[in-house]
């Protein structure tokens, strides 16, 4: 079935679209390039009748530990799960995104907003972006939802290290 999604999307979309590989886990997922998520997302939804977003999350790849070798660059992957209610099927789209935006330590990197498409993006976007530090641009309130305001870094990063001490309250 994945399939056939990815070559409807690929005859609009060309090269921007992308089925991932298949994994020991069976699972596999759609990879869609930032520049045309927005248009893959709306056509998901108005066209192939993708109606519910189940949620948006991230992970990151960033090798921490020398002893461990991942076999990719260092990167963030944006990753929604995707139903269609009536049909109860499902799909999984990635985004794959650098770690840092122009190669800056620090400058978070960006992804389009799918708010507008699926209502239920709203928190969702906002927790990636509070943990992760993905700016969703268009967003139409991106601040941190579960980290206080005034927090420094992204805490499921795998390079985020703990402050020992926050507003004078000692931790550990």
């Amino acid at each position: 079935m994945l399939d056939e999604i990815v070559i409807q999307l690929a005859a609009k979309f060309g090269d921007d679209i992308k089925l991932g590989p298949k994994v020991a886990t069976g699972d596999e997922w759609l990879e869609c390039r930032v520049d045309s998520l927005l248009g893959v997302a709306k056509y998901l939804r108005e066209t192939l009748g993708y109606d519910y977003l189940n949620s948006v999350t991230a992970v990151d790849y960033c090798q921490t530990d020398e002893k461990k070798k991942i076999a990719c660059e260092p990167h963030l992957e944006v990753v929604y799960h995707l139903s269609k209610l009536a049909s109860k099927t499902s799909l999984v789209m990635k985004v794959l995104l650098p770690r840092w935006a122009n190669d800056n330590v620090g400058e978070l990197p960006d992804c389009p907003s799918v708010a507008a498409i699926w209502s239920t993006a709203d928190w969702h976007e906002r927790e990636v972006y509070d943990l992760f530090g993905v700016e969703f641009v268009g967003h139409p309130n991106m601040v941190r939802i579960l980290c206080p305001e005034d927090w420094e870094g992204h805490p499921l990063r795998k390079d985020y290290e703990m402050p020992l001490e926050y507003h004078g309250i000692r931790g550990r």
